[in-house]
């Protein structure tokens, strides 16, 4: 017997942790039925000592694998000297975490927040107020262009122009200035512009919508209409970028810049929330003391474990393990198709794969890979969304791909 929520009870077991979870939270995540005690590199272990392979990495929060030894040496020596100052004052930290950010993605300018969700209504705030101060776009006028099938984050005003449904109803009423254009379209984006136009605001591949990847030059035409009128390009790279898709951005791979970029997940190394809006000095620089803040945005451990992202990301060996595992893992996945699969995307050691007509659903597919050992997620009915940590074998890859390859087999 031992002592669990406050009685006397036989050991916990997952069943036991779930039914709290159930009493307890918010159901507003509908989890697979694994409770996940221990973690390293590309394994998880359950509380009855299971193992399982990360398919998924903390939706790219994990690039570098579960509790990587540089990550958790710069968070525990930081812990043992400040976690947080406030941005009341200046500390250590901050001024090399954002040189060493704006060094890495070749930016000039870098505004430190704590979620994806902050970064993307930060650059949303940044772009109004540019238009406003400096495009001279009548101050409540300004409109955003975006992309159906986004996903920027959950808050109100980034759900106002979410075309997901299950994402906005019962939410609104919803913040107005955005305009939305079907992704990949470069010529409805183009004539969506009009004076009032602030900013494009796009993922350079389309992470919850299944890993969608853009058709040849659409970004460099987007990048054209932006110049020709004289708006701002922000690419959310908070789940593409840090070397999920083989480069530090996943832009890098149109051979087109941003004026602006958010960036989160990996940034924090599994650890701790930690995003960023990077970009250009006169865009950033629009904001002025008492404008915008964040109580934890910048925090020392926050700062010391990014820059010991940033590290790692300078050596390119993430870039290059995501580059090459990935062509295998996208090799050994299109061989699929026409044997349970339907269609696969992504770049690097990234995929949106479709289950063909005949073979699971999404929850149903997650399951059984779960019983088999791999951890997955599905977006949408028929499709999974493969990502693993960039610092897995492949020899665990093929594992997993294997249990993929039983599960979706008709």
């Amino acid at each position: 017997m031992t002592t669990f929520a406050g009685r006397e009870t036989a050991a916990p077991t997952t069943a036991s942790f779930i039914e709290l979870d159930e009493q307890w939270s918010t159901h507003n995540y509908h989890p697979l039925p694994v409770v996940i005690a221990e973690a390293s590199g590309a394994t998880v272990t359950d509380v009855e000592g299971k193992d399982y392979l990360d398919f998924l990495s903390g939706y790219s929060a994990l690039n570098f694998g579960h509790r990587h030894p540089d990550l958790i040496a710069a968070a525990v020596s930081q812990l043992g000297r400040v976690t947080l100052t406030s941005r009341a004052f200046h500390h250590d930290q901050l001024g090399l975490f954002c040189r060493e950010l704006a060094e890495l993605t070749g930016t000039e300018l870098v505004l430190p927040m704590n979620s994806g969700a902050e970064a993307v209504e930060s650059a949303v705030k940044i772009a109004r107020k540019w238009a406003h101060r400096v495009k001279g776009v009548p101050d409540g006028t300004a409109e955003i262009i975006v992309a159906g099938s986004n996903f920027h984050g959950r808050t109100t005003t980034i759900v106002s122009f979410s075309t997901d449904e299950t994402a906005r109803a019962d939410f609104g009423p919803f913040t107005p200035g955005f305009v939305t254009v079907k992704y990949g379209d470069a010529a409805a984006l183009r004539d969506a512009i009009t004076p009032r136009t602030a900013a494009v605001l796009l993922e350079p591949v389309q992470g919850e919508a299944g890993v969608i990847v853009p058709p040849e030059g659409y970004f460099a035409d987007v990048r054209a209409a932006c110049d020709e009128h004289g708006v701002l390009l922000i690419a959310d790279e908070i789940q593409s970028g840090l070397a999920r898709t083989g480069t530090v951005l996943a832009l890098d791979h149109e051979g087109v810049r941003a004026d602006v970029y958010t960036l989160g997940k990996a940034l924090g190394g599994g650890i701790l929330p930690v995003s960023a809006v990077v970009g250009r000095r006169d865009v950033l620089g629009v904001l002025k003391p008492g404008e915008h803040g964040s109580t934890f945005g910048g925090n020392p451990l926050a700062c010391a474990v990014g820059r010991a992202v940033v590290k790692l990301l300078k050596t390119g060996e993430f870039q290059q393990r995501s580059a090459e595992l990935g062509a295998h893992l996208h090799d050994r996945l299109t061989a699929l198709i026409g044997n349970g699969l339907s269609e696969v995307r992504g770049r690097g050691l990234w995929a949106g794969i479709d289950i063909a007509p005949g073979g699971p659903e999404g929850r149903a597919a997650s399951e059984a890979l779960a019983t088999r050992g791999v951890l997955c997620k599905e977006t949408h009915e028929r499709t999974l969304r493969v990502a693993p940590p960039l610092v897995i074998t492949r020899a665990e890859l093929d594992r997993g791909i294997d249990a993929i390859a039983e599960v979706i087999r008709p």
